[in-house]
């Protein structure tokens, strides 16, 4: 028989979810999992298709090997062994399985819950041991406790409804998710502080990057009440686990419980072997039967849509512009992230809608792909998977955001091409009419153009000020008052921090002003909040673009 593609499996995967495969007749699938480096650089060059777990490290090497290849498959989340960048300059779509193991993690994170709250592990060994001291067992229940939630994607909110059915209130702090959407969960929104003080239980949902590199350390563990226990289901070196020991050696908390490890496997002399008060289960949080076939079967769907020119529904990579295009496209496509970016580091949280306007030229496109890129500069430090084309509207919905796209082909503003982002969010404040509180409506605003080639922000809450969206970048709002910048520049000065260009913008003289400092070098979390405390500046943030 002749096939039409050919697709090669190198790690194991569940028999049942090949079968999307087999149903259509014109795919050869090839089994080989025990391929070396170089033997699959060797093959890969004859196949369309790849499939793989953790186990086949997709490089660069192989990649630019594959010549016919269309798609990769991580059955699974994470896509850490495979080079995304080089796929995507090879414009081959990566696809994973983001939902397939859900359900297994969440249902892991409550199983390891109950097993801290009473202690089952420890006695277990102890009645192995031929022992029988109950009293050294004595556990709490869970009903009626607090589970704080560090971020409140999809396994948390599985672990939230599982946790509220057993009688437990949730507290979450994520800061793209909208108070709103939480409280449709009966789930409350607090900070990062207020959950970890609050928590009986404490659990870990988000991705694992430099910015929550050791996100719970020493600090968080003496926020923690004596009797609370930490969960870590999610990934490893999110949680600093020698100063996790060094915590419940002190009696700050009661106990831990951890699926996922900075190294895995973990040393064997590892601290976190020794203490009787710690669970470890070794990365079992997706090892179910269920998620395994679950998995296998998504990515394999997916695999069958791109190979006849359909859109995948987990791409982790956007998929090619058209060429015609291209040239246009491209530059905005780059200016929309590093907006987003920007919008993100202002404070942009907690949205219920983000709109994304094409003014001009840009209206005579589909915006898809700029409005992806937006997403994308606005959440990459909060999500582990890569926004795109194919998910920008499902993640959205899933942080409880309404994406709006708006097209003004003719419009009135001060560049003829132009592309503006509004994000919008309720705050809660007193209300001045009578007692209690209210909600209003804020917004942030940013505009952007390219000009000269370079992508510029030009605008800020609809205060023109045009800058380069690159470097480092000191951003604030104050009352137009003598001596202001003069006082800001003498603070940089002081601080041997270089000032590259300086802008401002406001609508008349004496009124509320923004300006935008370029700098060469970082400036101190010190030196910022000096310059908070000047008279007459309302707000002031660092940007790094």
């Amino acid at each position: 028989m002749e096939y039409n593609f050919k697709v090669l499996v190198s790690d194991p995967l569940s028999d049942s979810g090949l079968i999307p495969l087999q149903k259509q007749g014109d795919i050869q699938i090839d089994i080989k999992t025990d391929l070396s480096d170089q033997e699959l650089r060797e093959c890969i060059g004859e196949y369309d298709a790849l499939m793989v777990r953790s186990g086949t490290q997709v490089t660069a090497p192989i990649i630019q090997a594959g010549s016919q290849l269309k798609v990769i498959a991580r059955a699974g989340v994470g896509v850490d062994n495979i080079d995304i960048d080089a796929a995507t300059e090879g414009g081959i779509i990566v696809v994973n399985a983001p939902t397939g193991n859900t359900v297994a993690a969440a249902e892991h994170t409550v199983a390891m819950l109950m097993a801290l709250a009473r202690n089952i592990p420890q006695a277990d060994a102890h009645v192995r041991r031929g022992q029988w001291k109950r009293g050294q067992f004595t556990g709490v229940e869970i009903r009626d406790k607090v589970l704080g939630s560090i971020g409140f994607g999809r396994v948390a909110q599985e672990v939230a409804r599982r946790a509220q059915g057993l009688g437990m209130s949730v507290l979450a702090t994520d800061p793209f998710v909208s108070a709103e959407y939480a409280e449709q969960r009966n789930v409350k929104m607090a900070t990062l502080e207020e959950v970890i003080r609050g928590a009986d239980f404490l659990t870990i949902h988000v991705p694992f990057n430099e910015q929550n590199r050791n996100l719970i350390s020493t600090q968080q563990f003496a926020m923690m009440k004596p009797t609370a226990r930490i969960l870590n289901v999610a990934r490893g070196g999110i949680l600093d686990e020698e100063a996790l020991v060094t915590a419940i050696d002190a009696g700050q908390i009661a106990g831990a419980a951890l699926d996922v490890f900075a190294e895995e496997p973990i040393d064997s002399n590892s601290p976190l072997r020794q203490s009787s008060k710690i669970i470890l289960t070794p990365h079992l949080g997706a090892s179910t039967k269920e998620a395994q076939e679950q998995v296998a079967e998504d990515v394999a769907i997916q695999v069958v849509d791109v190979l006849n020119n359909r859109p995948a529904r987990y791409a982790v990579n956007a998929p090619m512009i058209p060429s015609k295009d291209l040239d246009i496209l491209m530059p905005y496509i780059d200016l929309a992230e590093k907006m987003g970016r920007f919008l993100c580091q202002l404070g942009a949280q907690g949205l219920h809608d983000f709109e994304i306007t094409g003014h001009g030229r840009l209206a005579d496109f589909d915006l898809a792909y700029v409005s992806a890129a937006a997403m994308r500069g606005l959440l990459c430090d909060v999500l582990q998977t890569r926004v795109n084309l194919v998910n920008v509207g499902l993640i959205a919905e899933q942080r409880g955001m309404n994406l709006i796209e708006r097209k003004e082909a003719n419009h009135t503003l001060r560049y003829d091409t132009l592309l503006t982002l509004r994000a919008t969010y309720s705050e809660t404040i007193e209300d001045e009419d009578g007692p209690g509180l209210r909600k209003e409506e804020k917004e942030w605003v940013v505009r952007g153009a390219i000009l000269q080639d370079e992508a510029y922000i030009v605008a800020i809450d609809d205060v023109w000020v045009d800058f380069p969206a690159q470097g480092n970048l000191l951003v604030s709002r104050h009352n137009d008052r003598p001596g202001i910048i003069g006082k800001v520049g003498a603070l940089l000065g002081e601080s041997d921090v270089n000032i590259s260009f300086m802008h401002v913008g406001r609508h008349k003289p004496r009124t509320k002003a923004i300006m935008v400092i370029g700098t060469d070098e970082q400036v101190s979390e010190e030196r910022i909040d000096t310059l908070t405390t000047f008279e007459h500046i309302d707000w002031l943030k660092p940007v790094s673009l």
